[in-house]
């Protein structure tokens, strides 16, 4: 008798026990609840060490959240609102306490809040004393980056733009003359509702079609990080499979929908960060990673080159007429630079034989390149007619982009009369 009581208990104990691990099962797959504010990855990352005792190490199931490409089922696309309706935005801006932001308030008071819809969220990435600072100063932007989604993300806005604290630097958008300002204005939030992620620059050079080769061996000084991405994607994204290729347009200046950055539990954007803090990659290294990331983070596609013409025109309302026009536009563009280069040379040989004429140097004025005479004023012609058509067909671009069905006949999609997009 007291067997089969004992024999019943066990059988008791051990359809508890089942229903437990089940439940448990469920839990881990199907939240990130689990995972504690701070992560323990010492024992899967041995780049990670972790010197306190009792902190959670990351389990398979939960690990399992980490991937971006199994989750490519929640980036679906979104849908604009309705015309006359509002979009909130915010301006996210990575800065030291020596970078001048000012050029914000200048440049974009009228639509900066609370005249407008755009708020600042400036983050200081070396002034714990600042309004919004992020934890430590490392990742370079990533660490602000992270730390407003973190912050905001129960209350974020429509659309956020993540973006450098220079105005005008090579990086930004060509056609916008390279400032950032242009870039914020012009902006398309039904674009990037739509899309959920959009890369700012558009440019493809650097970064696309093909940049970065996972596993390379030979250090390439244009992307110092390429050797080491094929060792440090696992701690990024434990269960996605190292591409081949990972390539987008550089420089980690990009837009979200709320809806995108949503779609990733919260609880991944703390494990981002506190990789970022606990790596023993510096800052420039830990950055340089983190940039060529995002899309996989935000897209699970580890290639986003869209057409340089689609970006232009659905993203910024700058409308060429397709590819061969923007590529017209870009050439004219190249050679009036060639021209403005040539120009600046012949100045140069000219003011050394100048200088050399004052002092009366005749032997050494004997040994300089006398510039070709009547080519200054030549090459400023050619300079001022090809830039005044640079500007017309811009202008032109503009003008067209302001009909949204040619926004939509150029980037291909739906369209039906009455959509203000």
């Amino acid at each position: 008798m007291l067997l089969r009581r004992r024999s019943l208990f066990l059988l008791l104990a051990s359809l508890f026990t089942f229903s437990l691990f089940i439940l448990s099962h469920h839990r881990a797959r199907a939240s990130w609840g689990h995972i504690p504010q701070v992560v323990g990855l010492g024992e899967h990352f041995p780049d990670l060490e972790d010197h306190e005792s009792g902190v959670e190490t990351l389990s398979d199931q939960r690990a399992q959240r980490l991937s971006s490409s199994a989750n490519k089922s929640l980036f679906g696309p979104g849908t604009p609102k309705a015309i006359g309706l509002n979009y909130t935005r915010a301006i996210v801006i990575a800065r030291t306490k020596d970078e001048d932001v000012s050029w914000l308030d200048r440049e974009l008071g009228d639509i900066l809040a609370p005249n407008g819809p755009f708020e600042k969220a400036i983050y200081a990435t070396d002034d714990t004393s600042a309004p919004l600072h992020t934890p430590s100063n490392k990742g370079h932007e990533g660490m602000a980056y992270l730390t407003y989604i973190i912050d905001r993300y129960d209350s974020l806005p429509d659309v956020s733009m993540f973006l450098h604290a220079h105005q005008i630097a090579w990086h930004n958008n060509h056609i916008l003359n390279r400032d950032a300002a242009h870039m914020i204005r012009y902006l398309s939030p039904e674009h990037v509702t739509r899309e959920g992620y959009m890369n700012l620059r558009c440019h493809w050079d650097p970064g696309c079609p093909s940049w970065i080769h996972p596993g390379a061996i030979e250090v390439d000084h244009r992307k110092d990080e390429e050797t080491l991405f094929a060792e440090y994607w696992h701690q990024l994204f434990p269960l996605d499979e190292i591409p081949q290729v990972v390539a987008q347009p550089c420089c980690a200046q990009f837009a979200l929908s709320r809806a995108r950055i949503r779609a990733i539990p919260l609880q991944r954007y703390i494990y981002l960060r506190n990789w970022l803090q606990r790596t023993s990659l510096d800052d420039y290294m830990s950055g340089r990673l983190l940039e060529y990331s995002w899309h996989f983070l935000f897209t699970g596609d580890s290639v986003v080159c869209p057409e340089m013409h689609i970006c232009s025109c659905d993203g910024y309302g700058i409308c060429f007429g397709g590819a061969t026009e923007l590529n017209r536009w870009f050439e004219l563009r190249y050679f009036t630079k060639a021209y403005k280069n040539e120009l600046q040379e012949w100045k140069e040989k000219q003011d050394l034989i100048e200088q050399a004429r004052k002092i009366g140097a005749i032997d050494d004025m004997a040994e300089l390149e006398i510039p070709n005479l009547g080519r200054d004023v030549f090459l400023k012609e050619k300079i001022k007619t090809m830039s005044q058509q640079l500007l017309a067909m811009r202008d032109e671009a503009f003008l067209r982009g302001r009909d949204p069905h040619v926004r939509a006949l150029e980037a291909g999609r739906p369209w039906k009369k009455g959509d203000g997009f």
